[in-house]
């Protein structure tokens, strides 16, 4: 049984599946229309979503499913301190498959090892967004025609964009593609996303202008006031990258405009009308791709024995990133994967911390 925690479950191979899968739903959707049905997807939310959750069960009701779950953790047993553990043991008494968003990088790990249902990660903290990965390959593909040989700029809040992470690693596993990675400096992409691509060239800017001309995808993004623990720090950074018109005016004619959305200004209102914005048309694409996620994981449950890997890791107490599910569930090790055999890095099994030892 296959779960979708990050984008490195599936191959190259298995990506573009799921591609090809969501443009022949988006043809024939009457094909599919009762390919779920008699089953039930759960939507566990513990932190606030629009696209994501209507998307998932707007799949679901298409493929002919029901859905059930909750949009706010305060509106389950969560806040009666259940454990992630818990909470999935128990919807996989119900359910067929789980859609989790959690505030805790990690937490849809967790759970996978825990669930006799497919588990599919919505998001977790600031860590990885695979399933929007899927969407934006999609939107590519539909909007560019290829998924290599391309300038991909991503600007915004590249620490704790997660649908950031999950795309670099996702477009690094195609060819000929070049990263330039622009954000101030108190917000760079993070160490272990530029070891993962460090098979692919890539550069770190803090000017969109110097970017935009080479662009052939540009992915914006917000800054995240809710990844901000002062307050002060988030209202200097939040202009810092902004895309306008007059900006457009260097860009190619066939470059296009990416957002995971929600926007809040980073994107001035006046490039909506710009035939090269995809974003909305983005949103839209989310909803096939996620139909034929849905299709592929209920599928291999039902038509495969059970088996659970074993992953071998370096045991240690804890994880030293206090957002880690790890630090917030009583686990009594956790486990560390060998990044570096050289120079002795390791990383953690749930939010990808580096350790060095």
């Amino acid at each position: 049984m296959k779960h979708f925690i990050e984008v490195s479950d599936f191959s190259k191979e298995e990506i573009i599946s799921l591609i090809e899968v969501g443009q022949d739903i988006m043809q024939n959707p009457a094909k599919y229309g009762d390919a779920m049905k008699g089953r039930l997807l759960a939507t566990l939310f513990y932190e606030p979503s629009t696209r994501t959750r209507f998307s998932f069960e707007a799949a679901m009701l298409r493929l002919g499913g029901q859905v059930i779950g909750f949009s706010e953790a305060q509106n389950s047993s969560v806040a009666k301190g259940e454990s992630v553990k818990d909470t999935i043991r128990t919807v996989a008494c119900y359910a067929d498959i789980a859609v989790m968003r959690h505030y805790l990088e990690g937490a849809p790990k967790l759970a996978s090892v825990y669930s006799d249902i497919p588990v599919v990660n919505a998001g977790d903290g600031g860590h990885q967004h695979p399933t929007q990965t899927i969407t934006d390959l999609l939107t590519i593909q539909m909007e560019k025609g290829r998924l290599t040989n391309l300038n991909v700029v991503l600007c915004g809040d590249l620490k704790n964009g997660r649908t950031v992470h999950s795309l670099v690693k996702a477009l690094s596993k195609f060819e000929n593609n070049t990263f330039y990675f622009v954000s101030p400096k108190e917000l760079k992409i993070p160490d272990y996303i530029k070891n993962h691509i460090k098979d692919s060239l890539f550069f770190e800017m803090e000017s969109l202008e110097d970017a935009l001309p080479m662009a052939d995808v540009l992915y914006m993004t917000r800054i995240q006031r809710e990844r901000f623990a002062d307050p002060e720090q988030y209202e200097k950074l939040k202009d810092s990258c902004v895309l306008t018109k007059h900006k457009m005016i260097l860009a190619k004619s066939d470059m296009i405009v990416m957002h995971p959305l929600p926007r809040v200004n980073e994107i001035s209102e006046d490039v909506d009308s710009d035939p090269r914005a995809v974003y909305f048309p983005q949103a839209k694409y989310g909803m096939f791709v996620r139909m034929a996620l849905i299709l592929k994981l209920v599928s291999e449950k039902e038509n495969s024995a059970e088996n659970h890997e074993e992953h071998r890791h370096e045991l240690y107490s804890s994880c030293s990133n206090p957002k880690c599910v790890s630090n917030h569930e009583k686990l009594e090790k956790v486990g560390f994967g060998l990044l570096d055999k050289e120079n002795h890095v390791y990383a953690c099994e749930y939010c990808d911390t580096y350790y060095a030892v």
